[in-house]
């Protein structure tokens, strides 16, 4: 197995070693002092060599920075600063005064001095000074004393420098850290050239490139900047930062980088996600980055989408690290990470605990279920997760394949569902010449079915492949890194469970489900909470989605019935009848009294009929009797008289699965019902199966429809009713 290989030489660039590690800087829950003894393990092996410690919710790190450290603060930390040493890692101690400090006043800096140096008493030797998103304006005594704001942080950091004897690590934020940030431009922006021109230059300068989180970064940005700071920059790297947005996690190879940055730059720290555990690809891939062959060294790159650097593949470096990540999936010796009975081996120390008293194992017996067995996780899960997770700006290859079917599946469906109507009019209409014409189209519509059912098995089985990974992930021994990714592979395993079985609607598989006309659903039927509902409330809401969909508002149309539309109102009748049942149970089925009125049989009252409509034509309708009396005889339904004197009236309301906005359907059902009441109809009932969930809890959800009690009903058959 290939691992990354410490005994590799480190870049250099300028005086001084290549600075490459982590940065704990994300916003958020603090990593443990055990995570980051571990860090340190993995930064040594993998052949990385510094840790930057600026957690900002550290309080003693930004919003109490004046504060000294308490004794069990400061033996925790010099632990620590120990354990860096012991592996070989620069431990860089970060300071975040700049949301309170006034420059001009030397207790200030006396306390910014004393703080540091007691964190120098501790055995840390290199320092930084972080200036980041603080606010620009400076007091109205700062701006006595100092020309500019970079002016005064210059000359605090230039200070501090001096005090704490020039350490060989010393790095400085800047409040403008990325080209978005300054103004008018990297090459003219006062504040750079001012920190560029003042700063001692033994100091290093972090930069997070074109943006926060910046895509890309290019060579020739990066000798922008350092022409303006006159020092190459060191990379904080916000790739895989996730504490902007806790329903995302990033497990993408470190990427968009060309190796020709190398020599470039003074180094790179990447400030990975807030969860510990899943890091490991970020800062392995990083590794592997770091260790690139410098140029004219033997390449040992497969051609393909890496031709633009010959140095370094972000696959390769993937699959490196999801195959030593699966050997710690499945260890057992993680802090925190019990491992599987069965798996677990006992101390030939220690007498193992008795715990099933002398019992034989349980075997099921005939016809009884059998154990659960726990599948082993595999690369492929980790593959498929790193695709499922992958990077700020773009999603793996089978989440992409998986977005791309789904957006064809949909708009493809009603040529799915042409087919069946096509081939059913062939046999109605027997006329030769006619026929001929038809079936040579049927044939087309034959082929594209054909091809949605295989493109939706294909999807299905996409979406199988998700469960089977999160099932196996649930039962990996190595139970610390499950529980950092439990809500997100919880989450996206509900996302794909809802998009599949709406395919399976689609196909006519399954029953409509209740969530696709529901405006009050489970909870886990929507996503974004509040913070979900404002960002929908904003123009241009979805155009920055990786996968390029504008978002979408179906128009719908509601008409009166016409005579003409008895054919497909039929054919949603019985398209739907089918989805909810099943061709084999629809014929053994009892009737409902409203079927002769969908099946075209007995015409809807004056006035008692709605269709609606959508882009691809008719997709629902509302029609009633205003007695019901003759459609209950017509199948011999005996009804209670009591119930046909206080619900005279019938309703039949059907909507194809593609109609998930249950506002159009309720607009029907208010304007039908008064229609019925101005025939002088005293009240109205529907019936409905028990299985169709989808419209019992529609009816549910309107308020006025009750469940009514009456004798002689089939026993699959409910009545829900309403006065009027």
């Amino acid at each position: 197995m290939s691992k990354p290989d410490s005994t590799k030489r480190q870049p250099v660039t300028g005086t001084g070693r290549f600075i490459s590690g982590v940065v704990e800087g994300f916003y958020g829950r603090p990593w443990t002092m055990e995570q980051r003894t571990e860090l340190f393990k993995r930064e040594q092996k993998w052949g990385l060599n510094t840790y930057l410690y600026a957690p900002k919710d550290d309080y003693k790190h930004r919003m109490y920075w004046r504060d000294l450290y308490a004794a069990e603060e400061a033996e925790q930390l010099m632990s620590l600063i120990s354990a860096a040493k012991q592996h070989d890692v620069e431990f860089v101690y970060a300071i975040s005064p700049g949301l309170d400090i006034t420059f001009s006043n030397p207790k200030e800096v006396a306390a910014l001095k004393r703080k540091l140096d007691q964190v120098k008493e501790f055995g840390c030797r290199s320092f930084s000074l972080l200036f980041d998103d603080i606010e620009t304006e400076m007091c109205p005594a700062d701006k006595q004393a100092f020309s500019s704001f970079a002016h005064a942080q210059v000359a605090i950091t230039n200070e501090v420098y001096m005090h704490l004897g020039e350490p060989e690590v010393f790095l400085f934020c800047p409040t403008d850290y990325c080209a978005a940030f300054c103004t008018p431009s990297v090459t003219q922006s006062s504040y750079l050239n001012t920190v560029g021109e003042k700063l001692l230059p033994g100091i290093d300068v972090l930069w997070t490139g074109p943006k926060v989180v910046s895509h890309k970064i290019s060579v020739e940005s990066i000798e922008e900047v350092s022409s303006v700071l006159k020092r190459a920059p060191v990379i904080w790297d916000n790739i895989h930062a996730n504490d902007y947005d806790p329903q995302r996690l990033f497990l993408g190879p470190y990427k968009d980088r060309p190796t020709d940055l190398i020599p470039k730059l003074k180094g790179v720290l990447t400030n990975p996600n807030c969860e510990f555990y899943p890091n490991f690809v970020a800062i392995h891939t990083l590794a592997t980055w770091c260790k690139a062959p410098a140029e004219g060294a033997p390449r040992d790159v497969e051609m393909g989408d890496e031709e633009q650097d010959p140095c370094y593949s972000p696959q390769k470096a993937l699959n490196l690290a999801l195959t030593d990540w699966l050997e710690e999936f499945m260890s057992t010796d993680q802090p925190g990470g019990p491992c599987h009975p069965r798996l677990k081996k006992e101390s030939s120390e220690e007498e193992p605990m008795q715990t099933d008293m002398g019992e034989s194992p349980y075997i099921p017996g005939a016809g009884e279920n059998p154990l659960y067995t726990a599948e082993p996780l595999t690369l492929d899960d980790l593959k498929l997760l790193s695709d499922l997770f992958y990077l700020p700006y773009e999603h793996g290859t089978t989440a992409r394949a998986m977005l791309q079917e789904l957006d064809w599946l949909k708009n493809q469906s009603q040529a799915a569902a042409a087919e069946t109507d096509k081939v059913v009019f062939i046999f109605i209409y027997k006329h030769r010449s006619f026929f001929y014409m038809l079936s040579s189209y049927s044939c087309f519509l034959f082929f594209q079915t054909a091809e949605w059912c295989s493109r939706a098995q294909q999807f299905d089985n996409m979406c199988e492949a998700v469960v089977q990974m999160f099932n196996r992930l649930s039962n990996a021994p190595n139970r610390s890194i499950l529980y950092d990714l439990y809500n997100y592979i919880c989450d996206i395993k509900s996302g794909v469970g809802l998009a599949r079985a709406y395919v399976k609607t689609l196909g006519g598989h399954s029953q409509p489900s209740a969530q696709l006309l529901n405006d009050d659903p489970e909870p886990w039927g929507f996503r974004g909470g509040l913070s979900g509902e404002f960002q929908r409330m904003l123009p241009g809401h979805g155009n920055r989605d990786l996968f390029r969909h504008p978002p979408m508002t179906a128009v719908y149309c509601i008409r009166p019935y016409c005579p003409e539309d008895k054919p497909e109102v039929e054919r949603i009748f019985r398209e739907m009848q089918k989805a909810g049942e099943g061709h084999s149970a629809l014929m053994a089925q009892s009737p409902l009294i409203s079927d002769s009125l969908s099946a075209g049989e007995i015409s809807p009252s004056p006035l008692c009929g709605l269709i609606l409509e959508d882009d691809l034509g008719l997709c629902g309708y509302a029609l009633a009797l205003t007695d019901a009396k003759p459609a209950a005889a017509k199948i011999q339904r005996a009804v209670s008289g009591s119930v046909f004197e206080e619900f005279p009236s019938v309703i039949a309301l059907e909507m194809l699965p593609r109609v998930t906005d249950p506002s159009p359907a309720k607009r029907m059902i208010g304007q039908l019902l008064s229609s019925i009441r101005s025939s002088g109809s005293r009240g109205a009932f529907c019936e409905l199966r028990q299985s169709n969930r989808r419209m019992l809890d529609f009816y549910s959800k309107l308020g006025s429809f009750k469940l009514v009690q009456t004798d002689g009903l089939p026993q699959d058959i409910l009545v829900m009713a309403t006065s009027l």
